[in-house]
């Protein structure tokens, strides 16, 4: 699906299109939404394998255990043995645990810029974006708003994507997304303005934090006929399978 959702916006296929005497801007891709500058960083724990985290975080609870008083003799023995071992082997392979838990609040720093921090050089400019809009409530003013994400299914069936990942919309005119993850392409000004918003969507509550914001100047649906069907289908088989969870398999007039 993805696949051809890039394919339908590189051949431009507009099905609908509002306020058409606004100007196209800057052509953006979600890649160039992150802030370049924070994006490379040293992160040890990346050099890890599965085995080793798991290692590492194996001699976390170790540690954690023998700093309390609780088990016998006997099974304090055990866990300082295993620990032991466990630092040995890591020790065996250049990892250095102690070195690596100091790194922990550096590392999770950094990790939290690369993922938040917004690219400054769109900021305040008028661009042109696709994605797949996420209806949300209303502005105290008014305005309606919508949430665009670069892949369908996030926020609902799927993890949302970090906030340099999702811009909060603010919308002019009359459009407003018909459902979850309509594909449209907007144009309008970007400002970086992180927000929260805590916010139902399919699965229950869910926070939106968006580090961008966009007031839309234009939007074009890229959504189809085939599309439209295949979303009420999908809408129909969850309040189905709904129901069922609810009722426990039986029909609700039994």
């Amino acid at each position: 699906m993805f696949l051809w959702f890039r394919s339908v916006l590189l051949a431009g296929l507009v099905c609908y299109g509002h306020s058409a005497m606004a100007t196209p801007g800057a052509a953006l891709d979600w890649a160039d939404l992150p802030d370049p500058s924070v994006q490379v960083f040293e992160d040890p724990y990346r050099e890890l394998s599965p085995e080793q985290f798991d290692d590492v975080l194996f001699v976390v609870r170790m540690r954690g255990r023998l700093q309390q008083d609780t088990g016998s003799a006997e099974e304090r023995l055990n866990w300082q043995e295993l620990l032991t071992e466990t630092e040995d082997a890591l020790a065996g392979v250049g990892v250095d645990v102690d070195w690596l838990l100091d790194q922990r609040e550096l590392v999770k720093e950094r990790r939290r810029k690369a993922g938040t921090n917004g690219n400054p050089q769109f900021d305040g400019q008028t661009i042109t974006i696709a994605g797949f809009a996420i209806p949300g409530p209303s502005d105290p003013d008014g305005r309606s708003v919508a949430y665009l994400v670069p892949e369908r299914g996030m926020c609902s069936h799927m993890p949302p994507p970090q906030p340099n990942q999702m811009i909060r919309v603010r919308l002019n005119g009359d459009w407003t997304p018909s459902y979850f993850h309509e594909p449209v392409r907007l144009t309008g000004t970007l400002t970086i303005d992180p927000t929260v918003q805590n916010m139902m969507v399919v699965d229950g509550l869910m926070p939106m934090s968006a580090t961008f914001q966009l007031e839309t100047e234009r939007v074009e649906t890229l959504e189809t006929e085939a599309d439209r069907l295949e979303w009420k289908q999908r809408a129909a088989d969850r309040i189905r399978a709904a129901g069922n969870r609810k009722t426990g398999g039986a029909k609700a007039s039994e």
